[in-house]
C-alpha cells in the first residue's frame, strides 16, 4: 500500500480552543536540541543565562543521533593536494594521506569532542581520520545529556514545537506533549530546529531550496552495517585502485550489480565511514529526491523509500563487496536526515561567492572549511567546490539574527544563507559554532533587555573568545 498522500482537495478546517500548561520564563529558551541546541545550551548558560533547552525526541543530538549522520565533518583548513597526495573525502574507509592545517573551531565543539574521546565513543580527529570525528552515536546521547548536567541547563524531552504565543519581553513556545500542550515563555528564543520551525511560526520570512525552481537537497537515511571485515575490505582497495576516484567506487561492482538488475543506486556513490569500532562501517549512500522536510507527507514517503534503498544497497554490500560477506544490517535512523530546508532571512545572506572567496567580516562569531557540497536536488550528481586552502570564511552574527521578530535568534542550517551556502554551513561543526554564538547573544540580549540586533558584535565575540572558541581575527 502506498504511503498517504495529500489530497488533492484538502482543505483547512478550524479546531476547538484549547488551554496549555504554562511552565513559566526563564532567560534563554533553545528549541532543538541537535548539535545547534547544545551549542547554543552550552553557550547561554556559560554566558551566565538561565537555560532550558527542548527537544523533540527522547535523546539528545539530532541529527547526529536521530539520524545516524557521521561522522562529525572536518573543522581545520586543508593544504593544497599536493602539499601532502591527499586523496578527497575524508573519513572514508579508504586509506589516505589527508592533510591538514589548523582546527578553526573551538569552544564547545572541542568540549563534546574531549568527552566523546574520553568516554571511548569517538576517535580523535587527525591525519589518519582525515581529520574528521568517526563517533558512537549511542555515546553521543549521553556524553550529550552530562554536558547539559555540567552546565546546569533544563531540558524537556518529548516535546514537538508546534507554535507561538504572546509577544514583546517574554514570547511563548507551545510544544505538543503527551501530557498535552505545554508553553515555555522567555526573554530570547533560539531556534536550533534544523527547519526554522519556530522562526516561522513567529512570522520570521524564510526561503526554501534553490532560486530557479525551489527544489532542495535530497534526504539520505544512513545505515551501520556491523560484523564487517575491515581488513579484507582494505585489501580490495589497495589491489582494485581503480575503483576509487576521489571519494566514490565500488565502480565495477556496483556496474555488476546493476547489470544483474539487483541495484539501481539512486546517486553516484557508494559512501563508507569509519566508526570507532573495527566491525562496524557507516553508509551514506540512499538518496531521496524531490522532498521537503516541512511536509509530512513528503516525509513519510522519504521514509518509506529511503528505507527500501537501505535494504537494497546493504544487499548489494553483502553479495558483492569483500570484507561485508557476513556483515549485517545493525540500525538505521530513527528519522531520515534532511539535509535543506528553511533558511530564515536575516540581517545578511551568506552566499556561495562569501565562502569560496573564504570572505571575511567584522562581526564574525563562527569560521568554516567545509565545501559547497550541493546534493542534485532532481537527481544524480553532486557538486563540490572548496575553500582556498589553508583559509576559512566567517559568518556573520547577522546571519543568526532573523529580519523580524526581535526576541528570536537562530541556529545551525536554519541560519541566513543562499541555497549553495546552506550546503557548507550545515554539518555539524559549524552548527555547533552558529549554535554558541546565538546562545551567547540571546544571553547578553536577554540580560540587556534589549533586541539581539543591538547587541555589540564585539561583545559577543569577547564572550566566545572567554569561552574557548576560536576566532581567526
Amino acid at each position: 500500500m502506498p504511503p498517504f498522500r495529500r489530497p488533492p482537495h484538502a482543505a483547512p478546517t478550524r479546531l476547538p480552543p484549547r488551554e496549555a500548561l504554562d511552565l513559566g520564563e526563564t532567560d534563554v529558551l533553545i528549541a532543538g536540541g541537535g548539535p545547534a541546541g547544545l551549542g547554543a545550551a552550552l553557550g547561554a548558560a556559560a554566558a551566565g543565562a538561565r537555560v532550558v533547552l527542548v527537544e523533540r525526541y527522547g535523546f539528545l543530538g539530532g541529527n547526529a543521533t536521530a539520524a545516524l549522520v557521521m561522522p562529525i565533518a572536518s573543522y581545520y583548513t586543508e593544504l593544497p593536494a599536493d602539499a601532502h597526495g591527499a586523496s578527497e573525502g575524508p573519513g572514508l574507509l579508504v586509506p589516505q594521506d589527508h592533510g591538514a592545517g589548523a582546527p578553526i573551531i573551538g569552544g564547545a565543539l572541542r568540549t563534546l569532542v574531549e568527552r566523546l574521546v574520553q568516554a571511548g565513543g569517538a576517535i580523535a580527529p587527525s591525519r589518519s581520520t582525515g581529520f574528521v570525528v568517526p563517533f558512537d552515536a549511542e555515546v553521543f546521547k549521553t556524553v550529550a545529556l552530562d554536558l547539559l548536567d555540567d552546565a546546569g541547563v533544563q531540558f524537556l524531552l518529548h516535546a514537538f514545537a508546534s507554535g507561538v504565543v504572546g509577544a514583546g519581553g517574554a514570547p511563548g513556545v507551545v510544544f505538543e506533549t503527551k501530557s498535552g500542550p505545554v508553553v515555555l515563555r522567555a526573554k530570547v528564543v533560539v531556534d536550533c530546529t534544523g527547519d526554522g520551525d519556530v522562526a516561522a511560526q513567529a512570522g520570521a520570512a524564510f526561503d526554501c531550496g534553490r532560486k530557479e525552481d525551489g527544489l532542495m537537497q535530497p534526504m539520505s537515511l544512513m545505515f551501520l552495517m556491523a560484523q564487517f571485515e575491515q581488513e579484507a575490505f582494505r585489501a580490495y582497495v589497495a589491489s582494485h585502485p581503480g575503483q576509487w576516484k576521489g571519494v566514490y567506487g565500488l565502480w565495477d561492482l556496483v556496474r555488476q550489480a546493476a547489470e544483474a538488475g539487483e541495484l539501481d543506486l539512486p546517486r553516484e556513490d557508494i559512501l563508507l565511514f569509519s566508526t570507532p569500532h573495527a566491525h562496524e562501517a557507516a553508509v551514506n549512500s540512499t538518496r531521496v529526491t524531490n522532498v521537503s522536510g516541512t511536509d509530512v507527507f513528503d516525509l513519510t514517503y522519504a521514509e518509506r523509500e529511503g528505507r527500501r534503498q537501505v535494504r537494497r544497497i546493504a544487499a548489494f554490500l553483502r553479495k558483492y563487496v569483500p570484507g561485508f560477506e557476513d556483515a549485517y544490517l545493525q540500525q538505521s535512523g530513527a528519522a531520515i536526515g534532511v539535509r535543506e530546508s528553511r533558511c530564515i532571512r536575516g540581517r545578511y545572506v551568506i552566499t556561495a561567492e562569501d565562502i569560496l572567496s573564504a570572505r571575511k567580516f567584522d562581526d564574525a562569531i563562527a569560521h568554516g572549511t567545509y565545501p559547497i557540497d550541493i546534493h542534485n536536488p532532481a537527481g544524480r550528481g553532486t557538486i563540490l567546490k572548496r575553500v582556498p586552502p589553508g583559509e576559512a570564511y566567517d559568518i556573520p552574527l547577522r546571519c543568526l539574527i532573523p529580519e523580524a521578530p526581535d526576541s528570536l535568534l537562530v541556529a545551525g542550517r536554519c541560519i541566513s544563507g543562499t541555497h549553495e551556502a546552506l550546503s557548507s554551513y550545515r554539518v555539524m561543526p559549524i552548527s555547533m559554532a552558529t549554535g554558541q554564538a546565538a546562545g551567547v547573544c540571546a544571553a547578553l540580549s536577554a540580560r540587556n533587555a534589549v533586541p539581539a540586533h543591538r547587541i555589540d558584535p564585539d561583545d559577543v565575540r569577547a564572550e566566545l573568545r572567554r569561552q574557548g572558541a576560536i576566532l581567526l581575527h
